[in-house]
């Protein structure tokens, strides 16, 4: 099992959480911190005295306090770590659920593993140390189904212009204006209806409203 793990979470509670649910793992050596940059403070040092850590859990989303941070977020941590520390194993564990989002995590950042807090979330992180320390992936069912819907359609650049001008509050009818204005094709109004007509009977939704809503769930605008 891993020896030496560093948590990185904002919220006391939920970091005295995975505390416990580590020494419950008996694992020797557990740091923490509330802060991205005290995080990346502590690897950098781990590193300098030849003793690094093997895991980082971290959360995703950082509250802002008085305290001035550089890194604002954990997925920029995770790549800024990855930069002086490829090898350690990464677990995100955070309430996030849209599997844009945490499909980019995997694919873009590498991390190993990716829990969401939810109820018995304290089971799900010690499954996911489990799987991370034999070098397997973490992701619970129900996200692994989330992100298997997602990557059943392949959304082109054109499809996310096409849903973030209606996100905007673009009439569809004024679309083609825009796409022609920046010369991008097709422009005509028939290719744009259809277009969104087409992904909205591939994603299964029933209106504009529907497809710019279900796009945003996913964390693809």
């Amino acid at each position: 099992m891993f020896k030496k793990i560093l948590i990185a979470e904002d919220h006391e509670s939920i970091n005295l959480s995975v505390q416990k649910t580590l020494e419950e793992l008996n694992i020797p050596n557990v740091d923490y911190v509330y802060y991205c940059d005290d995080a990346l403070a502590k690897i950098q040092k781990a590193i300098r005295e030849d003793n690094p850590y093997d895991l980082l859990i971290t959360d995703l989303y950082y509250e802002e306090d008085h305290h001035l941070q550089k890194i604002k977020d954990g997925k920029e941590l995770i790549l800024k770590i990855k930069e002086i520390q490829p090898s350690l194993k990464v677990i995100v564990f955070s309430a996030e659920h849209k599997s844009g989002v945490i499909d980019s995590l995997f694919n873009e950042c590498k991390v190993n593993g990716y829990v969401r807090k939810a109820r018995n979330d304290s089971k799900e992180l010690k499954k996911s140390i489990a799987s991370v320390y034999i070098n397997e992936n973490y992701l619970s069912l129900d996200l692994k189904q989330d992100i298997k819907k997602l990557n059943s359609y392949e959304f082109s650049a054109y499809d996310i212009t096409l849903v973030t001008l209606l996100s905007k509050g673009v009439l569809q009818k004024n679309i083609p204006n825009y796409l022609q204005e920046n010369d991008i094709k097709p422009y005509s109004l028939s290719s744009v209806e259809k277009k969104l007509n087409g992904l909205k009977e591939d994603l299964e939704v029933t209106s504009n409203e529907h497809l710019v809503a279900f796009c945003k769930d996913i964390g693809i605008i």
